[in-house]
């Protein structure tokens, strides 16, 4: 990969971790919102950076493997922002009828940062991989630059044929 594509990915990598693992704005991603829109970013830098236009497996690869640096950034990410939160009552039940053992299930993982941290890791890793990819897509297709004009006189130039022996 090349340092343009590279930089591409990790921005747009970037994007979508760090708003993915960020609260109260983490909730545009129940869309996948995040996910797109850094993929979207992807394309757009990759376009930005060739002058031939950009290809649409070339915009999905690119979208997959910011998907990827998502995770990875989401993850990091939220390790300082879970511990900052702490569990802060993110269960509730109220006066909810819930079974004894949901409740200790439920508690269990709101209090454990790294299962948290984990389980978002995986989910934003499977949801990127397919989300991503698809944003690839689409920005690909929407950022897509017109072929460069043909060369004037025509395009059918044929080489000569090789001499016979």
């Amino acid at each position: 990969m090349t340092p343009n594509r590279t930089k591409a990915v990790l921005i747009g990598g970037g994007f979508n971790g760090v708003l993915s693992a960020l609260p109260i704005i983490d909730v545009a991603n129940c869309c996948c919102l995040w996910v797109i829109g850094g993929v979207v970013v992807t394309a757009w830098l990759l376009q930005r950076e060739q002058p031939e236009p950009l290809e649409l497996g070339e915009g999905a690869l690119g979208g997959l493997l910011a998907g990827v640096v998502g995770a990875a950034v989401f993850a990091v990410v939220s390790v300082p922002v879970q511990m900052a939160m702490g569990s802060l009552g993110m269960f509730e039940f109220g006066d909810l009828d819930v079974p004894p053992e949901v409740r200790e299930l439920v508690e269990a993982f709101s209090s454990s940062i790294a299962l948290r941290v984990l389980t978002g890791s995986v989910i934003m890793l499977i949801a990127g991989a397919i989300f991503s990819t698809l944003g690839g897509l689409l920005g690909a297709f929407f950022f897509r630059r017109a072929a460069p004009p043909a060369a004037p006189g025509g395009t059918d130039i044929v080489p000569p044929p090789p001499p016979s022996v």
